[in-house]
């Protein structure tokens, strides 16, 4: 009962308040089309009787949730994942680019923050750069990418993965430096006074003292690595992707199609977060800490 009262009640209001904003939003923004149809027909209809014709537009400006559900069952049950009209199809093909690029990231941030916590001079000179290249959006970053390695005759997956890559090594160092540098001056005295070396206070102190900081960087990392997949798709001109569904559905008034896809890449980041949850939790668990 408590669990019901604190953790699912507020969870399923939020969730009707949204549907109500929705289906309002879907009768103001959808109503014009259906009024100037019906006038264009030479009908006058009131607005009781135009009201399910906002529900039901082939194009709406704003589809319904029933719609969306629709189209997402559609494209995920009724057709087979091998199909360029699946979107599991093209989630795979979106995720391949995500995982790839997150791995580089992960790596190239654990580095790059050991480096700068141990190296005086990389904290001065890197990190600053580091901040700096993520004030410069995405959207302008990913067609020089494209280009620059199209030109040396790189193609395919490694340029939107490492457009991922941009986006999620950022998170993962500075997540990292504070974790490897929380431990407590006592603590560090104290491996001091064991005469440990450097390489034994990093991994008896301030490896296990980072992992906590590393993980809620890697659920940012892995989220944000959809982002840049999704984003590396758009200048390429994809055929295949969740990016791919985006440019098709605007290039052909698809809101449907648009919003399916949309939702499908929550859906997937929501997954990919609740891996990197359950590695949390188990890393956590044998460490002998609480999550």
């Amino acid at each position: 009962m408590t669990t019901l009262r604190h953790r699912i009640l507020p969870v399923l209001t939020i969730l009707l308040a949204i549907l109500i904003i929705w289906h309002i939003a879907v009768v103001y923004l959808n109503m014009p089309f259906a009024r100037d149809q019906a006038t264009r027909a030479g009908q006058q209809l009131s607005f009781a009787e135009l009201l399910p014709q906002t529900f039901a537009q082939e194009r709406p400006v704003l589809p319904a949730p029933h719609q969306i559900i629709a189209e997402l069952w559609d494209k995920t049950v009724n057709k087979a994942i091998t199909s360029k009209r699946s979107l599991v199809y093209h989630a795979g093909i979106t995720l391949s680019a995500t995982l790839l690029g997150f791995a580089i990231g992960t790596v190239l941030g654990i580095l790059l923050a050991v480096a700068i916590v141990h190296n005086r001079a990389m904290d001065r000179s890197v990190m600053p750069w580091i901040i700096a290249s993520q004030t410069i959006p995405i959207i302008a970053v990913a067609p020089m990418i494209i280009v620059v390695l199209n030109s040396i005759g790189i193609s395919g997956l490694l340029p939107k993965a490492l457009i991922s890559t941009y986006l999620s090594f950022f998170p993962i160092v500075v997540g990292m430096v504070k974790g490897l540098r929380s431990p407590e001056s006592i603590q560090l005295d104290l491996m001091h006074t064991y005469h440990a070396a450097p390489s034994q206070i990093f991994w008896k102190l301030r490896w296990p003292s980072a992992l906590p900081y590393l993980f809620t960087s890697l659920k940012i990392a892995v989220a944000i690595s959809l982002v840049g997949a999704i984003v590396g798709e758009l200048p390429t001109g994809a055929v295949a992707g969740l990016g791919a569904r985006l440019l098709s559905g605007s290039y052909y008034g698809q809101t449907v199609q648009i919003w399916a896809a949309l939702f499908m890449a929550a859906a997937v980041a929501a997954i990919l977060v609740s891996v990197v949850g359950i590695a949390h939790t188990a890393v956590l668990k044998r460490m002998g800490e609480r999550p």
